[in-house]
């Protein structure tokens, strides 16, 4: 496209036609074979050659939307996809580079770790296959995958929320009501990375239990109830909340029987019941246990959007019908009502409906991986009894410190080894199908090497 650019040096902003969205520090206003940039200095018209402005695309941006999906097929997909992703090369310009895109084998993240190159080519296909915004995050694209996990998590209803920190900390204040007093695992993320927000923004009252413990135990939640009845001013429990797997637990998952023991008891005792399941979709590949029979056991259940399902953010919130409506005030007041969320989850719906499909047949490599492994003698393997997504490897070596740095060499990403224990943790993820277990293994074997 040739330009012709009347100006001298000057900070530049553009905005699209109709949007009225401005992006920058200066302005900018457009026709249909021109924008006039208006800066500092005196404005100037960027002038597209007749056969550009032919093809020239005039977008519509539907009310309440930032970016629709006609504006963003018109605007050429890949390159608008990437001007929304911070630091984003155009996936146009990927093939003359020469890290190849979808190849990585990423054993440190939960899911596929796209880059913002992939992302943006995920993006595009999703919109190609259809996708209507969403306006402050309620309806098009938001609302279809809303119904979406409500119906895989067998839920009546569920709301997109920007966080799972979010996400936990609605669900548990409005489950409490007026009894403040919240039961949680020690080593929950409600508890340790949710900077007290439960206490600071909602008033409640958080117990830990069960330190160092994947699972919470029906003895010390009944120790807890009945002490909480007993004090002279009355402070009952209103809610208990269960994370699994539990990732400060190398993503161990809480035993199932006693889960259904609390279920029952919380049932008899009015206390309503909320489940942190962030990475929930991989606990039926390990306990035999269908999703639905876990989110039977609680009132309201979270999952994470990017964790496993590859969005840029985001999360679901599902519970009763009478829990979801009128939610998203609260989601608002908390600041949580994107204007804009489709980018950041079209493509997940994709990634979660064949999801336990794809980890099954992971696993199924990760297994043949330590396999090969194993047989050289110098990597041994170790699995949690109670464990799910992770695997700890142990490298009997000189050169075992290199090899995180020696593979990324070939695209495979590693951790690096536990300060103590020397064992690298491996996050079984669909990327291991990226290459055969007996190359993969090679790459191991050569790394040592050098």
């Amino acid at each position: 496209m040739r330009l012709e650019l009347e100006a001298a040096r000057m900070r530049v902003r553009t905005e699209h036609v109709g949007t009225g969205q401005v992006q920058g520090m200066d302005h900018a206003r457009a026709s249909g074979t021109g924008i006039a940039i208006v800066g500092h200095a005196r404005p100037v018209r960027l002038r597209l050659t007749a056969e550009r402005a032919r093809r020239q695309h005039r977008p519509t941006i539907r009310r309440g939307s930032i970016l629709d999906r006609r504006t963003f097929l018109g605007t050429g997909g890949a390159a608008m996809a990437a001007s929304l992703l911070p630091g984003a090369s155009l996936a146009a310009g990927a093939a003359g580079r020469k890290d190849a895109l979808f190849q990585r084998i990423d054993l440190v993240s939960d899911g596929l770790a796209l880059d913002p190159r992939e992302y943006a080519i995920r993006l595009q296909e999703a919109v190609a296959g259809g996708l209507d915004a969403d306006n402050y995050s309620r309806g098009g694209a938001i609302e279809r995958l809303e119904g979406t996990f409500a119906r895989l998590l067998g839920k009546p209803a569920a709301m997109f929320v920007a966080t799972g920190t979010l996400a936990n900390h609605i669900a548990v204040r409005r489950l409490a009501g007026e009894d403040r007093r919240v039961l949680v695992q020690a080593e929950s993320h409600l508890y340790n990375d949710s900077g007290d927000g439960a206490s600071n923004l909602g008033g409640l009252n958080l117990v830990p239990l069960g330190e160092g413990q994947a699972t919470l135990r029906l003895d010390d939640v009944q120790q807890w109830v009945e002490r909480s009845r007993g004090g002279r001013v009355r402070n009952a429990v209103g809610v208990i909340s269960i994370e699994t797997p539990v990732r400060r637990r190398d993503h161990a998952m809480a035993d199932f029987a006693e889960i259904e023991r609390i279920s029952r008891y919380a049932r008899e005792q009015g206390i309503r019941l909320h489940l942190d399941g962030a990475r929930l979709f991989t606990l039926p590949h390990h306990s035999g246990r269908s999703l639905a029979e876990y989110t039977a056991l609680f009132d309201t259940v979270y999952v994470s959007l990017w964790k496993h399902f590859n969005g840029a953010s985001g999360a679901i919130l599902a519970g009763s019908a009478g829990f979801v409506d009128g939610l998203y005030h609260e989601r608002r007041m908390f600041g949580g009502a994107l204007p804009g969320a489709w980018p950041l989850v079209a493509p997940v719906e994709a990634y979660a409906l064949r999801f336990q499909a794809d980890y099954a047949q992971a696993w199924r490599a990760a297994d043949a991986l330590i396999g090969h492994l194993q047989a050289d003698g110098r990597f041994k393997a170790r699995k949690l009894a109670d464990g799910t997504s992770r695997f700890f490897l142990a490298v009997a070596d000189a050169s075992a410190q290199a090899l995180p740095e020696r593979l990324r060499a070939h695209d495979i990403i590693l951790s690096r080894p536990h300060p103590e224990t020397g064992e690298f943790a491996i996050q079984v993820n669909p990327t291991l199908l990226r290459m055969d277990p007996a190359e993969l293994a090679r790459r191991f074997t050569g790394a040592l090497a050098g």
